[in-house]
């Protein structure tokens, strides 16, 4: 097996490690007059205040820059409808606003400079992105590009993105560039059903060539939904970061069981009735009837992927009795996630070691939740968070997001302040002791690849 060769980024690092949090696509999504994200510079500020020295973003390449979407700096941002999605984590836009694509992506770039933070560049467009737009036409640019063409095209895309960045001199705080979120897990890459990694090993290998040739100073990689520790010796090589997602489901993903849902690659369960008895038991007096339940546009559940079941339990459950549950029910699980969560740290990190590549989490720890629900929030979520955090430092991760539920267009910015900034500060901390059990962290572990 050969390994890639580690490329120094283009500017010095900022710290040693990365404190990750995750403002995908809402940066963009969520703008309008009051939102989270209304103000660049308080957005930047508040979450170098809770300890944060990097954000990875959705940065919408394939509208800015393929040249397939007709005007694209002309999008309008809408919602799902006007309740639809609206207690749905990261579907909680209200919309009303043009977005000058361009504009948002060099203010965000230039805000970024002047907070000495970091940004990891990516796209969820062939996932969720597409759905937030005024009209079909950027969903419907995707979905024409043949599927084995789509890494290639969104590789294109994304050079042209860091041509714009470069040209303007914004490219420094760039920590690197994924081809796509979760390549795993969307409509990227062709589906042959052969296994989970080896089917992206052409395609990808391909995308993440043509990147490194464009902009060899920038580090390239794509970012991986689930781990299948057995698998990884069928990813594509080339790649310059080994970044991983760890949803360890556990009790969660036995209530969407209960409630009638699939969780990541569990496919949703056969039910005699639906809602189930379980769900029926949860949701709020004002539910509305499921089949009356849809957004504005029928398009619009296309172009996200994400099922109309999800988006009815996420808005009409009652958030203390979807927490209740959880607890009531986490004690049979808890070693077990655990054990998972431990499982995917050390494999992710001896798959970095043997490539010579440095390893990160870019989203964790749990999984999907209602957005007003606690239970990932409180003190057997940070508890797990914790945990992984602890194992990652210990395993010589160069990057870890605390949990993706930790940025400014989720509640717990607001509830948990201390919180990030306690965990966030060990994330940093280059020192030798790790932030729960005092045992060493491995500091020398590619140490070299952002010195």
């Amino acid at each position: 097996m050969t390994t890639a060769e580690p490329t120094t980024p283009s500017s010095p690092a900022i710290s040693d490690r990365m404190a990750i949090t995750l403002w995908d696509f809402s940066w963009y999504t969520q703008a309008g007059p009051g939102e989270p994200f209304a103000d660049i510079d308080r957005a930047f500020r508040e979450a170098v205040d809770r300890g944060f020295n990097t954000v990875r973003i959705c940065v919408m390449p394939f509208l800015l820059f393929s040249g397939r979407v007709p005007d694209p700096d002309g999008i309008h941002i809408r919602g799902l409808g006007k309740n639809f999605g609206q207690r749905t984590r990261w579907y909680n836009v209200r919309g009303g606003y043009r977005l000058d694509g361009r504009r948002r992506l060099t203010e965000l770039f230039q805000a970024a400079a002047r907070h000495n933070c970091r940004v990891i560049v990516s796209s969820w467009e062939y996932q969720q992105s597409p759905c937030f737009a005024d009209s079909d036409h950027w969903h419907r640019a995707l979905a024409a590009v043949p599927p084995h063409e789509r890494a290639d095209t969104m590789a294109e895309a994304l050079g042209n993105l860091l041509d714009f960045l470069t040209e303007r001199d914004l490219a420094h705080p760039i920590a690197y560039v994924e081809v796509h979120n979760e390549v795993d897990n969307c409509s990227l890459v062709p589906d042959d059903s052969h296994g989970h990694y080896a089917r992206l090993r052409e395609p990808l290998g391909r995308a993440v060539e043509s990147l490194r040739s464009r902009h060899p100073a920038i580090p390239v990689t794509y970012s991986l939904g689930e781990p299948w520790p057995l698998e990884m010796s069928d990813l594509p090589e080339g790649a310059q970061i080994a970044h991983f997602h760890f949803y360890a489901y556990g009790v969660l993903g036995a209530l969407y069981e209960a409630v009638g849902l699939g969780y990541g690659t569990q496919r949703r369960p056969e039910t005699a009735v639906w809602p189930t008895p379980e769900l029926a038991a949860m949701l709020l007096p004002d539910a509305p009837p499921f089949d009356d339940y849809r957004p504005d546009a029928p398009w619009q559940l296309a172009a996200t992927g994400v099922p109309r079941e999800l988006f009815y339990v996420h808005d009409w459950v009652d958030p203390e009795k979807w927490d209740q549950w959880l607890y009531e029910n986490y004690l049979p699980h808890r070693e077990s996630m655990r054990q998972t969560l431990a499982l995917w740290v050390d494999s992710v990190a001896d798959f970095a070691r043997r490539r010579g590549i440095p390893a990160v989490l870019g989203e964790g720890v749990i999984g999907y939740t209602p957005r007003l629900t606690r239970f990932e929030e409180d003190a057997v979520g940070k508890d797990l968070a914790e945990y992984t955090v602890d194992r990652c430092l210990r395993a010589g991760f160069r990057g870890v997001v605390p949990t993706s539920n930790a940025a400014p267009h989720h509640p717990m910015w607001h509830t948990d302040q201390d919180w990030m900034r306690r965990v966030n500060a060990h994330i940093t901390d280059t020192s030798t002791t790790s932030m729960r059990s005092g045992e060493p962290v491995n500091t020398t572990s590619l140490a070299h690849f952002w010195l």
